[in-house]
């Protein structure tokens, strides 16, 4: 036996004693559709590995859930309407793509920014309306109820399983970024509007006049959002079915833990609360090897490198004329390029380039070949990109994805370019810029670093709070209760009217004093 082998299994029995036990929990699970679903995907699948069981409830016109899968066992709800919000989104998209690129008026951007609000709402009227199927339908409360599940794990983007969470009366941890008003940190975080971004606004943390007085416009827009377009909905189904009544905001601010996907290396720092668990990045693992062929395409780049191109899942194709003049850049450079694109072949296309409708994102950006990134700006790419350190040209489409990319301009490692400013020059230019002026790569790996230098891994932080919610059944101590005081006990306007009624009425006081002092004085003098 080797020496040493006793002392070896001494100190895995000692780890393995001392560290905190969870036998495999019952976890449901109610999850957003499209891009969110890719994050809770990563997640359920670690979830698993470690023995625990999953119930998934799903729409029976789900875009990326499928009812089958070996990660868990599927409740699926009939929501026929949702298909004309996938028909609607996909519309949407390449009606605002057209009013960027055309520079379109203020009268149709508006008009746009209009139908984009009322799909969102319409999708939240169409989950408010599935919950209410599901706590009128007795056999299924039963059935949810019976399974004696230890915790809720939902993405509050659509809130609907925040409310089921609350009527089942079962821990509640978010797999957050989005909630129904916008950034889930305005919700339960303070959150100073002269230095923290409201998303969609285009600042950074450093804000002159003006751009504060746009930030604070822009924070009066999500709250009319979510108190007269989204919130009502959400409302009225506490109201209905949570005995007491509540609100879709008080719910949200009492879940128990939220798992945060961002993290201080992406976001500008902020005033926090102990429940919020920044797991940014927790999707990203080493690269994997690349299929032969792809690994002989990006060899042939030799010392040129290669560039990578994806515009995430829901953009297949760029207007004909922008994919042309990118095209047509490609074909000048040096590098290979490996760009994700469906639909017509676009017509400048350079031998360099290869077309690809689907690749390995995560293991061409770990390679050591790959130098440049042009990217959408998604959450997930953004982080992808900060965690194997490859910078990145940006052309923001929608949504948040400005924001995101903005982050890395601010700090040296990306570079934007504007959809309605997009052309061959524009394009090369920057390019060009990202390739050969070395600051850019140097930051962008300056980040990664910082990202990985973490005493525990992201993922590991998000798996070991889920479990210690299931071992505790909840975490109540980590909550604040500030969402329970009405706003004037908040924000201390009661405690300040006292005092200014305190100091007003002292003030009247030493006057009324002086003033009877005086008459008196006056008094007798007149009388001498």
């Amino acid at each position: 036996m080797c020496p040493h082998y006793g002392t070896v299994l001494l100190l895995t029995l000692t780890v393995m004693t001392l560290a905190p036990s969870c036998d495999g929990g019952n976890i449901l699970v109610f999850p957003v559709d499209g891009s969110h679903w890719i994050n809770m995907k990563v997640l359920l699948e670690e979830l698993h590995s470690r023995g625990h069981s999953l119930t998934v409830i799903r729409a029976s016109t789900s875009w990326y859930i499928p009812e089958q899968s070996p990660l868990y066992t599927s409740v699926t709800l009939e929501l026929e309407s949702e298909d004309a919000l996938e028909n609607f989104f996909g519309v949407f998209l390449q009606e605002h793509m057209k009013a960027q690129r055309e520079g379109a008026s203020a009268l149709t951007f508006v008009k746009n920014t209009k139908d984009f609000v009322q799909m969102i709402s319409q999708a939240h009227v169409i989950w408010c309306e599935a919950v209410e199927k599901i706590l009128k339908d007795k056999e299924m409360v039963k059935s949810l109820l019976d399974a004696k599940y230890d915790l809720m794990l939902t993405d509050p983007a659509m809130a609907a399983g925040v409310v089921l969470a609350k009527y089942l009366q079962l821990p509640l941890v978010l797999n957050v970024r989005w909630v129904t008003s916008g950034d889930g940190q305005f919700m339960l975080a303070p959150s100073p509007l002269s230095y923290i971004p409201v998303p969609g606004s285009g600042l950074t943390d450093r804000m002159d006049f003006f751009q504060r007085v746009k930030n604070v416009l822009f924070y009066g827009l999500t709250l009319f959002q979510q108190y007269f377009l989204v919130g009502p909905s959400y409302d009225a189904l506490c109201e209905k079915y949570i005995e007491g009544g509540c609100d879709i905001v008080s719910l949200l601010q009492d879940a128990d833990i939220w798992l945060f996907r961002s993290d201080f290396v992406f976001d500008f720092p902020r005033p926090t609360m102990p429940n919020v668990i920044y797991m940014g990045g927790f999707q990203c693992k080493p690269a994997q090897p690349l299929p032969a062929d792809l690994e002989d395409f990006v060899q042939s780049a030799g010392e040129h490198g290669v560039i990578i191109m994806s515009l995430g899942t829901f953009v297949n194709a760029l207007p004909t004329e922008v994919a042309d003049e990118i095209a047509s850049v490609f074909a000048k450079l040096p590098q290979k390029v490996i760009w994700r694109h469906i639909g017509a072949r676009p017509s400048t296309l350079g031998n360099n380039t290869l077309i690809m409708d689907w690749m390995p994102q995560k293991d061409l950006l770990g390679h050591p070949q790959t130098k440049v990134f042009v990217a959408h700006g998604g959450t997930n790419g953004v982080q992808e990109a900060i965690y194997h350190g490859v910078p990145v040209l940006g052309i923001p489409l929608f949504f948040d994805q400005f924001d995101n990319l903005l982050r890395l301009q601010s700090r040296g490692a990306g570079k934007i370019i504007n959809l309605v400013d997009l052309n061959g020059q524009s394009f090369e230019q920057g390019l060009q810029e990202l390739l050969h002026q070395h600051d850019y790569r140097e930051n962008m790996q300056r980040l990664s670093r910082l990202h990985r230098d973490q005493p525990m891994s992201p993922m590991d932080q998000a798996v070991f709070w889920v479990e210690f919610v299931m071992r505790h059944k909840g975490a109540p101590h980590l909550r604040t209760q500030s969402y329970k005081m009405p706003w004037y006990s908040y924000y201390c306007v009661d405690v300040l009217l006292l005092l200014l009624t305190a100091v007003i009425g002292t003030v009247l006081c030493v006057v009324a004093v002086f003033r009877l002092l005086c008459c008196r004085s006056r008094t007798k003098v007149k009388q001498q």
